[in-house]
């Protein structure tokens, strides 16, 4: 029964959804959605979804909102109201409120004669649809068609701005999501951390910046500042000579190094590295062409994130 009430919405959209994003997408403050008993737990559902997703937006309790609470909402807010039977009491100082000062109103009702959907500058109607509930009482149908549309708004709205990955990323710093979305530059190390050499630097000053920055390797530039080569301490071994610490960088160096570019993902580079059998990467400035390192990346960098 759910699902038949969820495919009679999606066929009900029309124009009326069409103006409600324009007018939440226009609104410079936040939004604030409210709904009393089970239409409330869906409302707290649609506004941390739209808050994770580029839309600032938060909660607000009716029966608190009657005691203080109106006040978290602003003139530069909009608010989405919920409620099956468009009669919830609880709501009215809500509803008042926003039409005191010309607050934008978004009704989500079942009914389009209610108070509530008269009331709202647009009136999001549902579709009738029975309760899956076998008395026909408890909200089951009802409350999934108000979490679907409200789904449908947060993502019209997350496409509306350009919302990106990298956004999300911003929003979800913490479990799997953030780790997922992790770029290069969030683990390298840069500046005074990379392990860095010119082509005529002598290999026994090569040997204290690669022990003293501890990466098992110093990369190379030459005097343009493009990176041009690497030195590991596997080359060191295997160049082990009496002549080696007179050497100069550019005679031991393995020219053309594997690099990354900075906008890539910690996964990338993982990636990269195990298919190379190698253990670090140069992250090299990819958008101006000029091969200049900007940090270096270690496969333990990217395990300590949890990017395996």
């Amino acid at each position: 029964m759910e699902a038949e009430a969820l495919e009679t919405l999606a066929d009900s959209l029309n124009g009326t959804f069409t103006r409600a994003i324009g007018l939440l997408a226009g609104v410079t403050g936040r939004v604030v959605v409210s709904g009393m008993g089970k239409s409330g737990h869906i409302a707290r559902k649609i506004a941390a979804t739209m808050a994770s997703t580029g839309t600032p937006a938060l909660f607000v309790h009716p029966g608190e909102a009657s005691h203080g609470d109106l006040g978290m909402i602003t003139r530069q807010d909009a608010v989405i109201a919920l409620s099956n039977s468009g009669e919830t009491a609880e709501l009215s100082d809500i509803i008042a409120y926003t039409r005191r000062f010309g607050i934008t109103l978004i009704g989500i009702t079942r009914r389009a004669t209610s108070p509530l959907a008269e009331q709202s500058d647009v009136a999001l109607v549902l579709p009738a649809a029975p309760e899956a509930c076998p008395l026909g009482l408890a909200p089951t149908t009802s409350t999934t068609m108000m979490l679907a549309l409200g789904d449908a708004i947060a993502i019209a709205l997350m496409e509306r701005r350009g919302f990106s990955a990298a956004d999300f990323r911003e929003m979800h710093p913490g479990g799997q999501l953030g780790r997922a979305l992790l770029k290069v530059t969030d683990v390298m190390h840069a500046g005074e951390a990379m392990p860095l050499c010119r082509e005529d630097t002598p290999f026994s000053e090569v040997i204290l910046e690669m022990t003293a920055k501890r990466l098992g390797c110093v990369g190379v530039v030459g005097e343009d500042g493009r990176l041009s080569g690497i030195i590991t301490d596997g080359d060191l071994r295997r160049h082990l000579d009496p002549d080696l610490l007179a050497q100069q960088a550019r005679v031991i160096m393995s020219a053309g190094p594997k690099t990354i570019r900075p906008k890539a993902l910690v996964a990338e580079a993982l990636r990269i590295m195990n298919e190379k059998s190698i253990t670090t990467l140069f992250v090299v400035d990819a958008d101006t062409n000029s091969g200049r390192p900007l940090g270096i990346v270690h496969i333990h960098d990217c395990l300590r994130v949890g990017a395996a």
